[in-house]
């Protein structure tokens, strides 16, 4: 049985004095046969501590030090530093959206690199935050109903009443599927990429992320005036419309919302052929497009 023990970093600069000076005092900070004298040594790990709790704890704990009893043996220690909030929550990692997203600034309208930067740092926050809103809201939907088929009148639905009838009876599974399809786009902005969808069950979530984006910036939920208020700013910064004309291929999943359109989610279906659209039956909704490179398979549900 591996036990974990939890402290909390009250003061980080207190730490860090306490750190640096643990390592002026300490006797043994030169290895046998080493050529750096002690104060290279010195101010290597003190170099080290400045600025990372982390290094700081492990200069000052001793964890052979922290049980002294009959049954228990320190076979090592690893350490890591979660920054919380006053509730003891995890505070969310953000990436740095201005270094994933950067703009070129060169002011040429024949750039390559400008034209291609339509997915500024703002508004790559705002998708970003807008997506992942959506995984948790449809990770809960598959929590709380799990089988169940989607109720329109239930209020208590968050997400899957908002896709199109045909996926209304579908499984706990599917449901996981479709949510993971949420959090595949929130690992493409949190990689520098642009959120473009793969599958049909990602145009659902891309489709759902830009209208719930603009929404949190029209009702001032988004964190550009919080958290990433210190993003640079841009011209075409939030333009949703162009956003929806770039990263899709096409629209023809709403086509799926029109009632008088039953059955064209058949590749067999006479509306189908003559969109081209494909096949948009439920089990298709996560085969990857022919002009789409593949997920990898192996990437985890969330937990």
């Amino acid at each position: 049985m591996t036990v974990e023990v939890l402290v909390e970093v009250a003061d980080e600069v207190v730490l860090e004095r306490a750190a640096l000076r643990s390592i002026a005092e300490a006797d043994d900070v030169v290895e046998d046969g080493s050529r750096r004298s002690v104060e290279q040594v010195r101010e290597e790990e003190s170099e080290g501590v400045r600025g990372d709790p982390v290094v700081a704890l492990e200069t000052v704990l001793d964890p052979y030090a922290i049980v002294d009893c009959d049954g228990v043996e320190v076979d090592g220690a690893e350490y890591s530093a979660v920054e919380t909030d006053e509730h003891w929550r995890a505070v969310p990692v953000r990436p740095d959206f201005a270094g994933l997203f950067p703009e070129c600034g060169c002011g040429d309208e024949s750039c390559d690199v400008c034209a291609e930067a339509m997915v500024t740092p703002r508004t790559a926050a705002v998708l970003w935050s807008a997506a992942e809103f959506l995984a948790d809201l449809a990770y809960n939907d598959v929590i709380e109903f799990g089988d169940d088929p989607v109720d329109p009148a239930d209020e208590m639905w968050a997400v899957f009443d908002e896709f199109p009838r045909i996926t209304w009876r579908q499984d706990a599974v599917w449901r996981r599927q479709a949510a993971r399809s949420c959090d595949d786009l929130v690992a493409d902005l949190a990689a520098g990429e642009w959120p473009r969808p793969r599958c049909a069950a990602e145009e659902m979530a891309l489709h759902l992320v830009l209208r719930y984006a603009e929404s949190a910036v029209d009702d001032g939920w988004s964190g550009l005036d919080t958290h990433f208020a210190g993003l640079p700013e841009r011209e075409d910064d939030l333009d949703w419309m162009l956003l929806s004309d770039v990263l899709f291929k096409d629209h023809d999943i709403l086509e799926l919302f029109d009632p008088g359109r039953d059955g064209i989610e058949d590749p067999d279906d006479n509306h189908n052929r003559h969109l081209n659209m494909g096949d948009y039956r439920p089990r298709a909704w996560f085969t990857t497009f022919d002009h789409m490179t593949p997920r990898d398979p192996r990437r985890p549900f969330r937990l």
